[in-house]
């Protein structure tokens, strides 16, 4: 059984590199900017004043207020005691009852203090708009029943970061509500050294204020660029911004856009990267008699990994569409490695608890391990693996790296590849055992003030479910995306223009699409759902 299990590992690792080598691979409407172009930019991120009540109007039966896509599961939460024996979903054009089921009572909910039930309808597939229904209870918001259901809000996600762009002005043709004028486009200078200044301009706007932060960048720049490598088929070149068009996957030209602001971020004497931009509302905040009210933040070894292991993905992955540019980044990140070398022995001298630092430099490892091949980074790799101190640590830079390591054409050590492909599985029956067990289906506590580690879940499980295409790993990805759309206790949509009730009924704090890190795991997890969905409608040969 063991020799069994172990073949079947090292066949998902097979199928994995074959699967990844192949690949090279609303909020309030902003105002616009007027007269100087360094007034600041009202973005996505505007600080809001946090009102945690609950509405008012919250319906006891809670749906997906998107909908459903035909031939996948369905199901409505009821939320009371005393509940109907049945339920009926209703054509909303009609008014006619088209399906009838019974309510399945799965007990008492400590954490939202309800009692709370299900209705499955998974066999009504007719394309429409509907509402579901039941005596006593009343009845949900609608929801619509379509194939390419997610497309639009795949979309919408997708360019959320054209809106994002800081330092160049959009113009209304593109932006629409979301124009501007350019903004921060001084130079700024150096906290440790204010006689150097640095132009900084371009990527993201990460908050109000026009700080960004180095790692937090890596971070979802290496996200996206993952789900483009696993399902690069549904990144297309025409999602309407002034690159479209261009031969060149239109989710690569934003990630392009935030890495021209990256490569303005690395020390080249040094090849460090700064930490990051910190913009202050004045220079009293920035210090006691502080001219400036903007700093360049010290290089860090965090940042670095971060940054090496972010610009060898793209320098490999961009190498397709832009030779030199590629080359350009992945020297880039060599530098970076350079400088982590140099510097990683006197860090760990200094700071107790090193590993989740080892855990960002196994990532830069694998990372330059695929791009250039060299027996130092796969000596780093091994040196990690053979410790296993990552299992008591397992995070987000090891689930990259890992797939990384998986998916390279160059040299690896089977053995070390199951021993990933073991913790990869393991990490994803963990979380579908924790989302079975939930009366709301989804994985880890409610917590309606952060939904990152419900997002943070639906990667890791992605990234598995892409490579064995599990069927109940799908339904948990898919219930993931029930509940941000609505099947939640509060009875509100997560997700900008979805739904009757929006999150801005409770807080402009919560939603998903307006903060760059938690909308490029949504692109994650759609892409997921849309790639499986194309799965399930492909013709038999």
């Amino acid at each position: 059984m063991k020799n069994h299990k172990k073949a079947c590992i090292i066949c998902l690792i097979i199928m994995l590199s074959n699967t990844l080598s192949a690949c090279v691979t609303q909020t309030d409407s902003l105002q616009e900017a007027a007269g100087n172009p360094e007034n600041q930019f009202d973005s996505l991120f505007a600080e809001a004043e946090l009102d945690y009540e609950v509405p008012v109007s919250v319906p006891n039966i809670l749906v997906n207020e998107l909908g459903y896509l035909p031939n996948r599961e369905k199901v409505a939460v009821f939320r009371g005691e005393n509940l109907p024996e049945t339920f009926q979903v209703i054509d909303a054009e009609s008014g006619q009852a088209v399906w009838e089921g019974e309510i399945e009572n799965r007990g008492y909910n400590p954490e939202t203090g309800e009692h709370n039930s299900y209705g499955t309808f998974t066999e009504l597939n007719s394309p429409g708009t509907y509402y579901v229904e039941a005596r006593i209870v009343g009845r949900s918001y609608t929801f619509t029943i379509s194939d390419g259901l997610y497309d639009t809000v795949f979309r919408s996600a997708c360019k959320q970061y054209y809106y994002n762009r800081c330092g160049i002005s959009l113009h209304a043709d593109f932006a629409g509500a979301y124009a501007h004028n350019a903004c921060h486009t001084q130079k700024v200078p150096l906290r440790e050294d204010a006689t150097v200044s640095l132009d900084v301009s371009g990527g993201w706007h990460q908050d109000e204020s026009g700080s960004k932060d180095t790692a937090s960048a890596c971070k979802v720049v290496n996200s996206m660029l993952l789900a483009y490598e696993l399902n690069k088929d549904l990144f297309t070149d025409d999602m309407d911004i002034p690159e479209s068009g261009n031969a060149i996957p239109d989710l690569l030209d934003e990630i392009n856009y935030e890495i021209g602001w990256l490569l303005k971020m690395q020390d080249i004497v040094t090849g460090g990267a700064y930490s990051g931009v910190t913009v202050y509302q004045s220079a009293a905040e920035a210090g006691p008699l502080s001219p400036y009210t903007a700093f360049v933040e010290p290089v860090t070894l965090e940042a670095t990994a971060m940054y090496c292991a972010v610009m060898a993905k793209f320098g490999y992955l961009y190498q397709d569409f832009d030779t030199a540019y590629a080359t350009a980044c992945l020297q880039a990140a060599d530098r970076a490695w350079r400088y982590l070398e140099n510097n990683y022995k006197d860090y760990l001298d200094a700071e107790a608890g090193s590993g989740e630092m080892d855990g960002l430099i196994f990532m830069a490892a694998t990372e330059m391990y695929r791009a250039a091949g060299y027996n130092a980074y796969n000596r780093k790799i091994t040196q990690y693996l053979n410790d296993q101190a990552y299992q008591d640590n397992l995070n987000e830079n090891f689930i990259m790296g890992g797939v990384t390591y998986l998916s390279t054409k160059k040299r690896v050590d089977r053995n070390l590849c199951s021993e990933i492909m073991k913790v990869l599985m393991d990490k994803a029956e963990t979380i579908a055992g924790a989302s079975s067990e939930s009366l709301y289906l989804t994985a880890g506590n409610r917590n309606q003030d952060n939904n990152s580690e419900l997002l943070e879940s639906m990667v890791y499980l992605s990234i598995v479910n892409h490579i064995i295409k599990n069927h109940e790993y799908g339904t948990v990805i898919e219930n993931h995306l029930h509940y941000f759309m609505g099947r939640n206790p509060e009875g509100i949509s997560y997700i900008d223009g979805i739904g009757e009730k929006s999150y801005q009924a409770v807080s402009s704090n919560l939603g998903i699409m307006n903060q760059i890190g938690p909308n490029s795991k949504l692109v994650f997890m759609i892409s997921e759902i849309k790639s499986n969905e194309n799965l399930n409608n492909r013709e038999p040969e």
